[in-house]
């Protein structure tokens, strides 16, 4: 394996997440303190997480909490499942297992840098861009035109990230028909699923619709639980899952048994939990209309179909880099400028940020935004 890249999103964030008095660019939904999960709990789930041993925990995750996992998709079981030290091990894993050298994947772009910088680590990639003017959706036949003998993989997620675009159901099906066809494996970034505005159409999970199929999930984004730090794949073919569970014990070996005893407190509340976080985001979305609508003259706006995100354009001649600089640093206001999305594999979007609306206290950001625009107006 080739030496990693910088990874830009995450190093941008080590300087800046919690510095930035109004973090107006977060990807997971507002987060519960803890008092507020165990609330949720039962009494006897309550008990065993406070009388809890804290011993090591096993590698495939605790069996109740799979359990749990496995209940969120249609026809998956335990067996299914393998859990992760957050969703980020599981890209690692699924790219160092199912990829070696003399291999091609094939990568949506723009994309979660890991995405491409995992695949490219290994073996050659291509990129696929997103359409803007198609709603950011996927051509199926540039999937088609970019296979070739060789190609193993193919990585999508949807709702997109930094997008929050949702491919269409037939667009989708037609993806998996094609790899079936070939017999690529699919790995499907589902992070985001059930998040968004009361319009969202979510997809029903790679898991239970495709035999090579991989759904990723983890606690932090839909769920707004990412200090758990707890992730998962799902799959039919336990034979791959094996063989990531013994790459686990190379990295994390096992996942906090705290954290899995709330994941699980926080599964069974599902419903409860997202339809909290989606009520921010309904409550949000307005908010972020109204200030694009007085602001038309440098943005132009599009919702997006699903997740806590949206990846409007920036109309300015200084440029996103410097807008987006210039306002964190005299404002205290965090965006992310598309050219921390830039690709190795093709051309991206060099005019775009990601903001977010899945965490309470927006006002507030958006008032300093609206004053520093008004400043240098």
């Amino acid at each position: 394996m080739s030496a990693l890249p910088d990874f830009r999103l995450e190093t941008h964030f080590a300087k800046w997440e919690f510095t930035a008095r109004h973090h107006m660019t977060a990807s997971d939904a507002e987060a519960m303190r803890l008092d507020e999960l165990l609330a949720m709990a039962s009494a006897e789930d309550r008990e065993g997480f406070e009388r809890m041993w804290l011993g090591y925990t096993e590698t495939w995750g605790a069996p109740d909490l799979r359990v749990e996992i496995a209940g969120t998709y249609a026809g998956r079981s335990a067996e299914d499942v393998l859990c992760f030290a957050g969703a980020s091990e599981g890209i690692f894993a699924a790219n160092t297992v199912l990829l070696e050298r003399g291999d091609h994947a094939i990568v949506v772009t723009p994309n979660y840098q890991s995405h491409e910088s995992m695949p490219l680590a290994i073996c050659e990639a291509t990129g696929v861009p997103l359409d803007p003017e198609d709603g950011w959706s996927l051509d199926i036949d540039r999937i088609k035109a970019a296979i070739r003998p060789n190609t193993k993989l193919v990585t999508i997620n949807f709702p997109h990230n930094p997008t929050g675009a949702i491919l269409p159901l037939e667009r989708y099906r037609a993806l998996i028909d094609l790899c079936r066809h070939h017999g690529i494996w699919v790995l499907h970034d589902e992070i985001f699923h059930g998040l968004g505005p009361a319009s969202a159409q979510h997809l029903p999970f790679v898991a239970d619709e495709y035999e090579r199929g991989l759904s990723l999930g983890v606690m932090s984004k839909s769920y707004g639980l990412p200090g758990l730090r707890v992730g998962w794949i799902a799959c039919q073919d336990r034979e791959v899952l094996s063989k990531m569970e013994r790459l686990k014990h190379y990295i994390s070996i096992c996942n906090s048994g705290p954290s899995e005893r709330l994941a699980r407190i926080a599964l069974k509340a599902r419903d409860r939990i997202i339809a909290r976080n989606c009520a921010i985001v309904e409550e949000n979305l307005p908010k972020w209309d109204a200030f694009f609508a007085r602001h038309a003259d440098i943005f132009e706006w599009t919702r997006p179909d699903g997740s806590c995100m949206g990846y409007p354009r920036y109309l300015g001649a200084d440029g996103v880099d410097d807008f987006a600089r210039d306002m964190v640093e005299t404002a205290g206001v965090l965006v992310l400028p598309s050219t921390i999305y830039s690709s190795e594999l093709g051309e991206t979007p060099t005019d775009r940020f990601r903001i977010g609306f899945g965490r309470k206290g927006l006002d507030e950001g958006l008032a300093a935004m609206d004053a520093y625009l008004g400043r240098n107006g």
